[in-house]
């Protein structure tokens, strides 16, 4: 049992404590934000219902940083959430200001926690946190190819009828418009989707995944938030239960894929030790020259921002 903590009260900071509580595998949940009554309000509401999850989970709000003291596990959902007609990039400059100033509190109060950056654009701040931080990549994370491939499965779901628990979908890259979904490396119970669909609905189904996150955005007004959530749950409780998962996360590459300073969404192994491996994928020359892309993409707005 740990202790975690989520640094941000907006929608995916609260639907990670809530899912979090109810999945049961961490001793202490803190939530911190801006206001400490609202961090507050939201984690006695929490509370409440631990009864019902049959939870043995403490969890209390915060506004103050000092309260992830010796935290396990720090997640930050705090920034500014994309509107309609925005992307991912537009917000690197106000979150990098509010990624650095949290960085700085978790070196003082939580220095041997495993971070996981769920703010937005989330592939360069994992890059960004890393370099702050200090610390071994297998350490440093960030939330989006668990996310958007789970969207790829839903969808994969909705054109064919099958179950989505027995379809699993793969995508890598960037967490955008560039991102890589990998078809060919997507299973209904374990039969290539191309057994099912054709190449124009393969070719649509590619294009929805990129397109998944967005279309949220243009019917709330806001950044989706539910499975984002138990996107970063999946990270937290293979990392808690030590369950090397074979999980696509954006880690920090070391000459994985020929990339090196940049973070990127690959197949990683999450266990108790954070990223144990990086898995490079058999890719072709078609998803070889996408993945460039989206990673050329990427270390171009590194590079600027450095």
């Amino acid at each position: 049992m740990k202790k975690i903590a989520i640094i941000g009260t907006g929608q995916v900071g609260q639907s990670t404590a809530q899912q979090l509580a109810r999945e049961n595998f961490c001793s202490d949940i803190v939530l911190i934000g801006r206001s400490a009554d609202y961090a507050k309000g939201i984690a006695l509401d929490i509370q409440h219902a631990l009864p019902l999850f049959e939870s043995k989970s403490i969890i209390f709000g915060s506004g103050d940083y000092q309260s992830m003291h010796n935290a396990d596990i720090v997640v930050i959902t705090a920034g500014v959430s994309r509107k309609p007609g925005m992307s991912r990039l537009d917000l690197l400059a106000q979150n990098k200001t509010i990624l650095t100033e949290i960085i700085d509190n978790i070196l003082r109060y939580a220095p041997e926690a495993y971070l996981i950056i769920v703010t937005n654009p989330v592939d360069i701040l994992t890059y960004y946190a890393w370099k702050l931080t200090g610390w071994p990549r297998s350490r440093v994370l960030g939330l989006s190819c668990i996310l958007d491939s789970a969207r790829m499965a839903s969808l994969i779901g909705s054109k064919t009828g099958f179950a989505v628990k027995e379809i699993s979908a793969l995508v890598i890259g960037g967490h955008g418009d560039s991102m890589v979904p990998l078809p060919r490396f997507s299973r209904i119970n374990g039969i290539p989707i191309d057994v099912f669909l054709d190449t124009d609905q393969i070719q649509q189904l590619v294009q929805q995944t990129r397109k998944a996150g967005g279309e949220i955005v243009s019917y709330k007004g806001v950044s989706g938030c539910i499975a984002a959530a138990a996107s970063v749950v999946t990270m937290l409780d293979a990392i808690v239960n030590d369950r090397n998962h074979i999980l696509p996360c954006v880690a920090v590459l070391k000459g994985e894929y020929g990339y090196q300073g940049i973070a990127l969404g690959t197949p990683t192994v999450l266990g108790g030790s954070g990223v144990t491996k990086i898995i490079e994928l058999p890719l072709n020359q078609e998803e070889l020259d996408q993945l460039r892309f989206s990673a050329d993409e990427i270390a171009e707005h590194i590079s600027n921002m450095e």
